[in-house]
């Protein structure tokens, strides 16, 4: 089992976000390195545990610097710290993701961001079997510990897509997300782990499920 977080891990961002300049990270690097060495041991951990279980390939560790090249925002560090499960390809699909942030912590789990293949066979699925896909994502205990899935929407109905099927609001969907806040008690305590994997366990069918969908075409034959 993964050890507890160390609450000085808020206590750094916050000091972080108040002083966002390199000569600062720079005088406060040592602690950002056994802060950073924590988090990856920690989730290396959790993934090492319960790899099988979802079909993780690896586990990443997001770094804490903010790629500026293209931005108008400078500032050159993140005030959070990601971290990303990726599932064995091609064969599972989706993601998982927990996010630490001082003001805004929460999992996630999904798709979020399909090319455009993947989500014209996402939404030609919804549209053939829309009750079975509504009932996986509201049904058993999914609604009641993610909440309505989310994700970003276009305000009508796709191109190709009858604007009256009664299931335009999944179709709508550009990406397929369900997340969930966390607050600092969870983080860090011993209770932290379990919250994450029974969490990600809940929507494991959700995933395997539209796995499957876009590993098979629309007659339902492997792609593989």
């Amino acid at each position: 089992m993964a050890t507890v977080l160390d609450k000085n891990l808020f206590v750094f961002l916050d000091k972080l976000s108040a002083n966002n300049n390199r000569d600062w990270f720079k005088k406060n690097k040592s602690e950002f390195d056994v802060l950073n060495n924590q988090v990856k041991s920690y989730f290396q951990s959790v993934f090492d545990h319960h790899r099988s279980k979802f079909d993780w390939d690896k586990v990443k560790v997001f770094r804490i610097y903010r790629d500026v090249r293209f931005s108008k925002n400078k500032v050159p560090y993140k005030t959070h710290f990601g971290i990303a499960f990726h599932r064995l390809k091609p064969n599972h699909r989706g993601g998982f993701y927990v996010h630490l942030d001082p003001s805004d912590s929460f999992i996630a789990s999904g798709f979020w961001d399909p090319n455009k293949d993947d989500l014209l066979r996402m939404r030609k699925e919804i549209e053939m079997d829309h009750e079975y896909f509504r009932k996986k994502i509201e049904g058993s205990k999914v609604k009641k510990m993610w909440g309505e899935m989310k994700g970003e929407k276009l305000k009508t109905s796709p191109k190709g897509f009858d604007r009256e099927h009664p299931a335009n609001d999944l179709l709508q969907y550009k990406q397929y997300i369900f997340s969930k806040k966390v607050n600092h008690k969870t983080i860090f305590s011993n209770e932290f782990e379990s919250f994450v994997v029974d969490h990600f366990k809940e929507l494991l069918p959700v995933l395997n499920y539209m796995g499957d969908v876009l590993n098979t075409n629309l007659d339902g034959e492997s792609l593989l």
